[in-house]
């Protein structure tokens, strides 16, 4: 399959990355297996993001919804991630690879948020490529903190609540350093977008797909893409307005 052309290759794209435990109850294995599998799946599709030129990929990783899971799955998802930051840190830094967190990380245990703070520490420097993981995100939370965060900001003289606007709040946002996703892909055919980035993906097209997250690749990704390149992102203005430059 050949993906869209530079010009409609998305900058920011993020995923939910749904269907491990149902790709493992197919096929009679433990919902761990599914996971695992989900793991690999994550360093296919992020070399595949960087061969077709995205600059930013965001993974749903773990929600804060996913606490309620039954608590071995929680402590194997939690192990899974400190084996893929163990494992994963020398490609990232290979391939110039940035790695970023949102989420309310400092809950997570303190062995996985050692490992999260040396590969962040490790990619700091890099600016082609970034990888975003979102843990023990969700976003009613984050807009929460980032509301905690501007009124104290208020409180303190640093910002004016004359001059609120949303440029000025989504500076106290998790996600302020990085742009807003362009496309939201969610796998395993649910069609929700579960808490996720509701914010910043405002204005993103979505693109929900049928394949479960352990068995999607490259082709997956270019069919997603392909579907955005055919997209129209008239940001409220009409068709005429795009094709005249906005007048």
């Amino acid at each position: 399959m050949t993906p869209p052309g530079p010009d409609k290759i998305p900058q920011h794209v993020a995923i939910i990355m749904d269907g491990n435990g149902r790709w493992a109850k197919q096929r009679g294995l433990p919902r761990l297996e599914g996971h695992r599998r989900g793991v690999e799946t994550v360093r296919t599709v992020v070399d595949a993001a960087r061969e077709l030129g995205i600059r930013y990929i965001t993974l749903y990783a773990f929600s804060v919804e996913n606490w309620k899971r039954p608590t071995d799955e929680v402590s194997g998802l939690m192990a899974l991630l400190d084996y893929f930051l163990k494992r994963e840190l020398d490609t990232l830094i290979k391939n110039r690879v940035r790695l970023l967190t949102i989420g309310r990380t400092e809950a997570l245990p303190a062995g996985v948020q050692r490992e999260l703070q040396r590969v962040i520490a490790a990619t700091k420097d890099f600016t082609d490529w970034t990888l975003v993981l979102a843990l023990n995100y969700g976003s009613r939370n984050e807009v929460a903190d980032a509301a905690k965060a501007y009124a104290t900001a208020v409180q303190e003289g640093r910002e004016k609540l004359s001059d609120a606007s949303w440029e000025r709040f989504s500076r106290y946002l998790y996600s302020a350093d990085i742009p807003d996703p362009d496309l939201l892909i969610r796998t395993s055919g649910e069609q929700r977008v579960s808490n996720f980035m509701l914010m910043q993906c405002a204005y993103a097209e979505m693109v929900f797909t049928p394949v479960f997250w352990p068995d999607f690749g490259k082709a997956d990704l270019e069919s997603a893409l392909q579907e955005y390149g055919r997209r129209e992102r008239r940001y409220g203005l009409t068709t005429e307005q795009i094709k005249t430059g906005g007048s």
